[in-house]
């Protein structure tokens, strides 16, 4: 009785710092894909080659929030905000061509997108099996795409987009999961800005997945 008395305050604790980290991280997930909105909106009228300078920033902004997250997490956030916004930058002129040519997949990417998110990251929130196994088959499985992707690009292939776009939602249906699992197995509220960046990742890259299959003609 006494070791059940002395373990319950710090079950309570770890419980309630998976449940900060939880609400912190889906908090900053929803601030970065609203920055990317408004970068989306901003840069509507630029081209596609200041689409790829902004695309270069946000992932400079990447890569130095891996490295600010344990010495500011208030830098963190901010580089966090700052890959939000340069990523809706990069983005524009591609999402500005499908909304005055095909708006309605726009919304359906979306909806299919919040769909996607939300059914498989409960799932991976939920489930006690560890997916950590199915994280290094998806990164091989994403370069594979990759590679894949580049081939279309100068080989055509009957249904090659729908392919390309069928295998991609597979496989961050795998790192949706994942994350969502890491997202649960920590408690350690640091780490939010990086949870929140590849999350956030998942929801884009699903996105751009969706709105290659509603949108192509």
């Amino acid at each position: 009785m006494a070791i059940n008395e002395t373990a319950a305050p710090y079950v309570a604790t770890e419980r309630d710092q998976s449940r900060a980290l939880l609400g912190q991280t889906m908090g900053l997930v929803a601030a970065t894909t609203a920055l990317f909105a408004l970068g989306a909106y901003l840069g509507r009228d630029i081209s596609y080659g200041w689409g790829w300078v902004a695309f270069i920033a946000a992932f400079g902004c990447l890569i130095a929030l891996n490295f600010a997250v344990r010495r500011s997490e208030q830098l963190a956030i901010g580089l966090l905000f700052a890959f939000g916004v340069l990523t809706g930058v990069g983005l524009a002129p591609t999402l500005a061509y499908y909304v005055s040519t095909n708006p309605q997949a726009v919304w359906q990417a979306g909806g299919a997108t919040a769909l996607f998110i939300a059914g498989f990251g409960a799932f991976g929130y939920a489930t006690r099996r560890d997916l950590s196994s199915l994280a290094r088959v998806a990164f091989w499985a994403l370069l594979a795409l990759i590679v894949f992707g580049i081939v279309l690009i100068f080989v055509q292939i009957p249904g090659g987009t729908v392919i390309y776009a069928i295998l991609g939602l597979a496989i961050f249906a795998v790192f949706t999961m994942v994350d969502f699992q890491r997202l649960r197995r920590s408690s350690d509220v640091k780490t939010a800005p990086v949870l929140a960046a590849s999350i956030f990742l998942d929801i884009l890259n699903v996105f751009l997945f969706f709105l290659t299959l509603f949108g192509r003609d």
